[in-house]
Parts: structure tokens; C-alpha cells; sequence
């Protein structure tokens, strides 16, 4: 035999051997999702998805399976897809629609694609879990795209485990490239360690961690990375295909109700390798159902500015942990029957004891409008009930339809002296008041941005004392922007809520340089930080000023205070 023929049946052998090797996870990934191809930008109008091999060698697609959330394909013709190309997959009624574009194939029962997303996952043939991605409308990153007509594209196809970082619609003019590469195509470096979200139980012997990423599915499960604190033992650990973003975590003994471990995990790593870091730490327990006031309703938003959104805070009072999963919001009709009742999660969300908690409609709203502190306090509800500007309703009830609490609320509980109410929250001073008691409600304060989502009241009842104190700190204070004590703070505690405050700086002859405060709604406490300048925002001498601060309240209490800072600078 000749040399040519040895080669050539040494090629063949190779490519065969190639070709009939097992997949593995990641060898080609989902790269382009058609979801909603209406209004027509210019391609077909038809549903598609597009993979690309990244492997390095040629695949045999033949027995693979695309599946959703809900509905699984028939399985692949055979078919050799080359390394580092690409292929569309569609139904049979449309693939003809695509063969001009490149490779593109049938699938028999092509499963729909849910225009608000859902868990799209390639296997092959053996069964492992290629790729799978979890999109949802978000991923478009564009109000007008998502509304259709364009794809999903991912940046990186080096990244598959990324989400939303990782995605964004397609910026080609004719809406997407079937069977090229993508328009949002670059270089996305996964460098960030995957984080511990937070976890749920199925029972007493059984906990879900929720990671934020995809993790790396051997090292997840090695049953030395967890740890439960109060001499919990864990059994084993087992990742959940296919997004490896959670893992069951069976334990020795039942956790007890009314206890709230802390789970620790260590050593795991994404899929690119990144070692989770210091967010490896989440509270677990079991949940009780919620019985009346053991949640109440602790802040309210209904009058909220142009293009924002109503929201509700709650506060986790009992000592029990309680799961949104099975908590409800809801109004009151004309006739006095509860209404427009929605469920706050889809999924368990766990309430510790003492934790807040917000739903609104819109949460990058929200962070915009006010100072959210803990954002993965706040559940995004697709409409929330009505809670009318003037006066309303908000109902709370578990999911035996108890109502747990309830606040008919009017705009005549906000502070008198308001004259424009818009985007003011109302706050519950005392969680342990009556619920319907006007006087444990009071407008949020200026100095907290009138609004305090997922965290405490600036109006919280603190122990009864009627004494205000007005601080400044430091007694000496520098602003030559050096970092060191380049700012007087003012600061302020004062006994009850519906206090106003006003502050004036004068010089050593008494002379006003400074209106400072004018008519600021008090929190409970706050304080206010003056950098050196005038009213024109030109430096003041140095010099010793005094801080003159007058609070009132509608009450008729009064009180007046003078502190004295110096003024310095390097000379």
C-alpha cells in the first residue's frame, strides 16, 4: 500500500475516532435565541436558535436534544457539525427560510420559545447536559428589542456559564446573524467569583443553595466545601443539572423550627475556574406559615414620582422564618372584598426573623429613586395591586388566604407641613403599634430621601426619650480636600418623629455666612456634612463659626442649639 493511501486511511481513522468520541459539557453552546421574531426587522419570521462548536474537532449531532422549561425536541438527524462553525435549528415548516443564510437544520417538534424566557438545554445523546442557558426578556438589555424582532446574541462564547453579563440583543440592521458570527461578538473574561445567594429547605433534612453562576459541577459536589453551623452534620451534596446553579444539601439530622443556621461554603468554583470568595455564607432554617402579624406592612410608597413605581415594605417581626412563597398582596374592592391579590415569589424566598422586605414593580426604578441597601431584599412583582394617591388598601395574606396584616392608609397621614407629597414614603414608626393607627405612620424624612426600602425606618420608634442632641464632629475640622477631616458633620438625634430642622453658620462677630438647612423633614437621627463654603460655594476664612440648629414639630415643642466648630487650613 502506498504512502498516500496509509495517510488517507490514518486521516479517516482519525476523523471516525473523532467523531465518535463523547461530548462534553461545553463543547458547543447556545450562542443566538430568535424567541420573538415579530415585528420583522429582516430576518425570517420564524423562531431559531443558533449553536456554535467550539471543541476543536468536528461533532456528530446525530440523537441530541433541544428541550425548554417546558417541552423537549425530537432527537437530531445525523449530522457532522465542523469545529468553530456554526448552525441554526428550527422547525421543519421553516427551515427553507434559512438555508441561504448558513448551515441551518431541522428539528422535529421544534419546541416554542417563550417570548419572557425560559431554560433552553442541548444534551447529547448519552444524556449530558451540553450547554444550558436560563434567558428571560432582561437579557435584551434594550426596551425597544425586547418588545421583538431581534435576537439574543452572547458576547463571549469562551464564557458559556455568564448570564446576563454575558448576552444582549443583537445589533446587526437586520436584526441578527444566523449562521455567522455574532454582532455583539468580543471578549467578555470571566474573572468574578461565584456568589452564594441565599437558600431555602424541601424539608427538615433538606436545604437548596443558590448560587449566582453556573458552577463547576465535580467540585460542587464534594461534600467537605460545606458546613452547617449548631452540630448539623451534612450526608451529601448534589449539584442540580442542568445550570449547576444550585445544590441539594442533605443533612444528619432535621433542622429544628424557630433556629436560623448559617451555611458556609468553601473551595467551589464556576465554571472558569473562579474560587468563591468572602459572599460564601447564607442563612438557612426551615419556614413556618405566617399567621397574623407575625410580618407587617412597615413603609409605603403610593404616590410615587413621574415614570416610577408604587412599592411595600415588609418587616419580619416573629421570631419564625417565613417564605414570600406563600405570602400575598392584595387591596380591598368598593365592596370591601379582597382583590388583585398577588403572589409575592414564584420561587422560596426565605424571611428571617427581623428581615425586610420589598415588592415593587420596577427595580432598577427603585435603586434610581432611593437608597436601596439591600437590593436582593426586593422582589420584582409584574404589577402590583392599585393603591390609589389619595387613599387605599394594602391587604397581606398567607396562603390559606389569613389576612397577616392590613393598612388602610390615606394621604392625610403624611406630614402637614409637605407641600408636595409625591414620592414620599409613609413609615411605620412602632412595627409592634397598631397597624391602622394614624399616629404610628409619618412621611419619611428628607434626610433619608423620603424612602427607606429594605432597611430600618428613618421614623423607627426608638426608646421613649423626648431629649434632642445636636453634634459636630470633628470639634476642628480641615476642607483642603487631603482626605483628613475635610468635613464638619452635623449631627442629629432627636426623641419623636415630625420634627423640621433648620441650621444657619455664622462667624466669630455673628455674622450669617451659611443658610445651611432650610425646612428638613428629621429622621430619628441623621446628620448633615458642611465642606468650608459659603452660600455662593466660595472658602470661608479660617475662624472659629458657630452652628446655629432651631427644630420644631406641629406639637408647639421647640429647641435651639449652638455649636461651634473651627474652620483650618494648612497655611
Amino acid at each position: 500500500m502506498r504512502l498516500h493511501q496509509l495517510l488517507l486511511l490514518l486521516f479517516q481513522f482519525i476523523a471516525v475516532v473523532s467523531l465518535a468520541q463523547v461530548p462534553n459539557r461545553y463543547d458547543v453552546v447556545i450562542d443566538e435565541i430568535m424567541a420573538d421574531p415579530t415585528p420583522q426587522v429582516g430576518l425570517p419570521n420564524a423562531e431559531f436558535i443558533e449553536l456554535k462548536n467550539v471543541s476543536g474537532r468536528s461533532l456528530n449531532l446525530s440523537g441530541w436534544k433541544l428541550s425548554t422549561s417546558s417541552s423537549v425536541s425530537g432527537a437530531f438527524p445525523n449530522y457532522i457539525l465542523p469545529s468553530d462553525s456554526f448552525l441554526v435549528l428550527t422547525s421543519t415548516a421553516n427551515v427553507s427560510l434559512f438555508l441561504s443564510l448558513g448551515r441551518a437544520i431541522a428539528i422535529p417538534s421544534f419546541p416554542s420559545l417563550p417570548n419572557e424566557g425560559t431554560v433552553l438545554k442541548l444534551t447529547s445523546k448519552e444524556g449530558i447536559t451540553i450547554h444550558a442557558v436560563n434567558y428571560t426578556n432582561s437579557w435584551y438589555q434594550n426596551p425597544v428589542k425586547e418588545e421583538g424582532g431581534w435576537t439574543l446574541e452572547m458576547v463571549d462564547t469562551k464564557n458559556p456559564c455568564i448570564g446576563i453579563s454575558n448576552w444582549k440583543a443583537s445589533i446587526d440592521p437586520g436584526g441578527g446573524t444566523p449562521g455567522r458570527k455574532n454582532s455583539a461578538d468580543g471578549v467578555n473574561n470571566d474573572i468574578t467569583p461565584p456568589q452564594l445567594i441565599r437558600t431555602f429547605s424541601m424539608d427538615s433534612v433538606s436545604i437548596i443553595a443558590l448560587f449566582d453562576e453556573p458552577l463547576d459541577s465535580i467540585a460542587a459536589s464534594i461534600l467537605s466545601y460545606y458546613s452547617l453551623d449548631n452540630s448539623i452534620n451534612i450526608a451529601s451534596v448534589i449539584p442540580q443539572a442542568p445550570l449547576f446553579t444550585e445544590v441539594i444539601i442533605k443533612l444528619t439530622t432535621p433542622l429544628q423550627k424557630r433556629t436560623v443556621y448559617t451555611l458556609a461554603v468553601n473551595q467551589v468554583r464556576d465554571c472558569k475556574g473562579n474560587i468563591i470568595g468572602s459572599y460564601n455564607k447564607a442563612k438557612a432554617g426551615w419556614a413556618e406559615e405566617a399567621l397574623t402579624a407575625d410580618i407587617v406592612i412597615n413603609e409605603i410608597l403610593f404616590d410615587p414620582r413621574p415614570n416610577a413605581f408604587d412599592y411595600v415594605e415588609f418587616y419580619n417581626k416573629s421570631n419564625k422564618i417565613l417564605d414570600a412563597n406563600k405570602l400575598y398582596i392584595a387591596n380591598r374592592n368598593t365592596s370591601g372584598t379582597i382583590s388583585s391579590i398577588r403572589k409575592w415569589s414564584e420561587t422560596p424566598y426565605y424571611i428571617f426573623p427581623d428581615d425586610y422586605i420589598v415588592v415593587t414593580e420596577d427595580v432598577l426604578t427603585l435603586n434610581k429613586e432611593y437608597l436601596v441597601q439591600n437590593p436582593s431584599a426586593v422582589l420584582e412583582l409584574s404589577s402590583l395591586p392599585s393603591f390609589p394617591d389619595d387613599k387605599g388598601i394594602v391587604v397581606v395574606t398567607n396562603s390559606q388566604g389569613t389576612v397577616v396584616d392590613e393598612v388602610s392608609y390615606s394621604s392625610k397621614w403624611q406630614f402637614a407641613l409637605i407641600s408636595d407629597a409625591e414620592g414620599v414614603a409613609l413609615e411605620r414608626i412602632d412595627p409592634a403599634g397598631l397597624s391602622q393607627d394614624a399616629n404610628n405612620w409619618h412621611s419619611a424624612a428628607s434626610t433619608a430621601g423620603y424612602g427607606t426600602p429594605t432597611y430600618k425606618n428613618s421614623q423607627f420608634k426608638l426608646a421613649e426619650n423626648s431629649i434632642a442632641t445636636i453634634e459636630v464632629s470633628p470639634k476642628v475640622f480641615s476642607p483642603d480636600n487631603d482626605g483628613y477631616d475635610d468635613v464638619a458633620s452635623i449631627n442629629y438625634q432627636v426623641g419623636e418623629p415630625g420634627y423640621v430642622g433648620n441650621v444657619s453658620i455664622f462667624n466669630s462677630i455673628g455674622r450669617p455666612v451659611r443658610y445651611f438647612v432650610k425646612n428638613a423633614l428629621l429622621g430619628l437621627k441623621g446628620s448633615w456634612n458642611w465642606n468650608g463654603l459659603d452660600d455662593n460655594s466660595q472658602k470661608l476664612p479660617i475662624g472659629t463659626y458657630i452652628i446655629y440648629t432651631e427644630i420644631f414639630n406641629l406639637q408647639g415643642k421647640k429647641q435651639q442649639f449652638k455649636n461651634t466648630v473651627v474652620l483650618a487650613r494648612k497655611l
